[in-house]
């Protein structure tokens, strides 16, 4: 999803730092663009759900028709529907291409996966949106690894920006990782009230 807003710029309208350049600009503004950004705007239930679901959609940066099939996915397991729409997006081959440390933000994820340089279980996959199981070892194909992101990646030069979560088990020297288990809502990264996001599908 290619989208040509300058990340900055979504980032303040939407309230979260998308991309680690974005989070010293939004800490030197922390109010939407434009000459009206400081002002006071009426807020209904509604524009609160819908922000929230876009705030959502933007950390993964996926499309309305791809959120909603997410959405409908997790209406159909049991437990919290909310909490099974986060763990849903979160099994994205580019949600946890980012979380290994192999990029630096989600886009840049997005690329190194369309581009073809990711493989899962030996097999490469351009698809982002590809859902990767418990026991899945994702790697990245031989002929990619002397590009630079990936000699950068390999010296950790990305995994500075967080974490990395329980349920991975990476290996960045071999710039491989492999999912050991679905993750735990309250361990995926993800700044969300994902009630709000339900209450928006379900209105």
């Amino acid at each position: 999803m290619n989208q040509s807003r300058p990340k900055v710029k979504k980032s303040r309208a939407l309230g979260i730092a998308l991309t680690p350049k974005a989070v010293k600009y939004f800490e030197q503004r922390p109010y939407p663009p434009g000459e009206h950004g400081r002002g006071r705007k009426q807020t209904s239930d509604y524009k609160v759900r819908l922000l929230e679901k876009q705030r959502l959609r933007a950390q993964y940066d996926i499309s309305e028709r791809q959120m909603a099939r997410a959405y409908d996915r997790a209406r159909k397991v049991e437990g919290k529907t909310g909490e099974a729409l986060i763990i849903e997006l979160e099994r994205r081959l580019d949600a946890l291409v980012l979380r290994s440390g192999l990029a630096r933000t989600i886009y840049q994820a997005r690329q190194m996966v369309v581009h073809g340089h990711i493989a899962v279980n030996d097999r490469k996959v351009d698809k982002p949106s590809f859902r990767v199981r418990p026991d899945d070892v994702v790697m990245v194909r031989e002929r990619s690894r002397d590009k630079h992101p990936f000699q950068v990646a390999r010296e950790g030069g990305y995994a500075g920006e967080g974490e990395t979560p329980r349920y991975l088990q990476v290996n960045l020297q071999a710039l491989a990782f492999r999912l050991d288990r679905d993750p735990n809502r309250k361990e995926i990264p993800v700044i969300c009230d994902e009630q709000l996001v339900v209450e928006y599908y379900a209105r």
